[in-house]
């Protein structure tokens, strides 16, 4: 991929796309009906995000996931956390 095309992401954003491959990496073959999994997941992509969760907010995240077998991906985890 275009090296360029992921400074301008990174600039446009302020995420780090290191940050973003390690996570995806780290979602290769987890489980998602691991509640504790789900967790430190959705922690992660708050981090990256630089978008605090409230543990409220957290807890429906992991439920809606672990409960609902929801696909998970940094796109679906970044729309729930931006949800109002």
């Amino acid at each position: 991929m275009d090296n360029n095309l992921f400074k301008n992401i990174e600039k446009k954003t302020g995420v780090n796309m290191k940050d973003v491959f390690e996570l995806a990496n780290s979602v290769q073959g987890a489980n998602f009906k691991d509640e504790q999994t789900v967790r430190n997941l959705v922690r992660r992509v708050s981090q990256i995000a630089n978008k605090p969760v409230p543990k409220e907010k957290e807890d429906k995240i992991v439920k809606a996931i672990t409960d609902n077998g929801q696909s998970l991906d940094f796109g679906t985890i970044a729309k729930m956390i931006n949800k109002k």
